[in-house]
């Protein structure tokens, strides 16, 4: 089980419930009381933020002792990982390893970045190809539109997910009702104009059907 410390939210002051030392940078909870690094024994770490994943790979490979930083998101309400405290030393050797083969990396990262961008071109026009046979009456500028925005990488939307990338009908479907909502129905003023979401839909949904089932009438 990793060793944990918290980095307090910004307008959080938190203060050592042994030596009173404060406001703390990083904590750690023992028994839910707020403890500081030096009353823990992990003074002697430093901190090294997230962002380079080799980096923090062999910094804590090379550390025999170690503790994740975490932090409370108010917005995601979850804590989420910020880095890591490691020793010294070990983050020294893992940076001088990273400056040996960082043009080793950098030219994986440029080969991986090629492949996943052939990859991205390939399902979005599967995914075009999909939603025309879903809907052929859909005008392709639209259906390429639709395919472009719901699989963009890291986006979270429906083309992202498992069902998504099998071009589940019920995923491709529900794209493209949410690009015509978005697009075709006063939804997003609605929304502006403080109507809650749920009636928000409710009064878009005649008029998304409309346009769904022209769609998937042949032309």
């Amino acid at each position: 089980m990793d060793l944990v410390a918290i980095e307090p939210e910004p307008h959080k002051r938190r203060h050592c419930a042994e030596c009173r030392q404060g406001p703390l940078r990083f904590h750690t909870l023992e028994f839910n009381a707020v403890i500081c690094l030096d009353c823990a024994d992990l003074a002697h770490l430093v901190y090294l933020p997230r962002g380079n994943a080799a980096l923090t790979r062999r910094a804590r490979e090379a550390s025999s002792l170690w503790a994740v930083v975490i932090r409370h998101s108010r917005r995601r309400r979850r804590y989420e990982r910020q880095g890591l405290l490691v020793e010294a030393p070990a983050l020294a050797r893992a940076e001088s390893a990273c400056l040996a083969d960082a043009e080793v990396r950098a030219r994986r990262r440029a080969r991986d970045a090629a492949r996943r961008a052939a990859e991205d071109v390939r399902f979005t026009a599967a995914l075009t190809t999909e939603i025309l046979r879903l809907f052929p009456s859909c005008p392709l500028p639209r259906a390429e539109a639709v395919a472009a925005h719901t699989s963009q990488r890291g986006s979270g939307r429906v083309g992202r997910t498992a069902a998504g990338r099998a071009l589940d009908e019920g995923a491709v479907t529900a794209a493209v009702r949410a690009a015509v909502r978005h697009e075709d129905t006063p939804y997003d003023n609605l929304l502006m104009s403080g109507v809650p979401r749920n009636k928000a839909r409710a009064r878009v949904a005649p008029a998304i059907e409309a346009v769904l089932t022209a769609w998937r009438s042949r032309p």
